[in-house]
């Protein structure tokens, strides 16, 4: 559990800072000491919100059939944590938005196997689910992270006319 812990945080930093290094390199203006301190904010989001995933997908597999029985909880594994630490990486804007995505699902239907095993969803149910997980959150997150930059960005003083 503990390994899973720790590439889940790794992979929350790299999905951070693959979204922020390429934002900071268009603002020349930001302070470069909130650097460090914003990539370690935004890292433990990430990881957040990726521990969330499974999870949010059982709760809607639950949602639209009877419950799992107790033990059968969908959880990460340390073989299927570790691309998504590699999936940060391919955030980068130039380097892949495609693979990122790839990366992604191919991540969500290694969640789905055991989703599928633990309900009476069924294969693409339980694969449903997950894609509706991963899409809700990434769209949560990312209301977030417009929110932040939004709210971040330097103002600039309306000339006097």
């Amino acid at each position: 559990m503990s390994l899973v812990i720790v590439l889940l945080l790794f992979a929350g930093l790299s999905e951070a800072a693959g979204r922020i290094l390429p934002l900071l390199a268009r603002r020349p203006g930001m302070s470069r000491r909130l650097v460090p301190g914003l990539l370690l904010a935004a890292g433990l989001v990430e990881a957040a919100v990726l521990a969330l995933w499974p999870l949010t997908a059982g709760t809607l597999a639950e949602l639209l059939v009877s419950p799992a029985p107790p033990g059968d909880a969908l959880a990460w594994t340390p073989g299927l944590v570790a691309p998504l630490v590699l999936a940060g990486v391919l955030a980068f804007p130039l380097l892949g938005p495609l693979l990122h995505l790839l990366l992604f699902v191919g991540v969500g239907a290694g969640l789905a196997e055991p989703l599928a095993d633990a309900t009476e969803l069924g294969w693409w149910g339980a694969a449903g689910c997950v894609a509706v997980a991963g899409v809700g959150l990434g769209v949560a997150v990312g209301a977030v992270r417009r929110l932040v930059v939004r709210f971040s960005a330097p103002r600039t003083p309306e000339p006097i006319a």
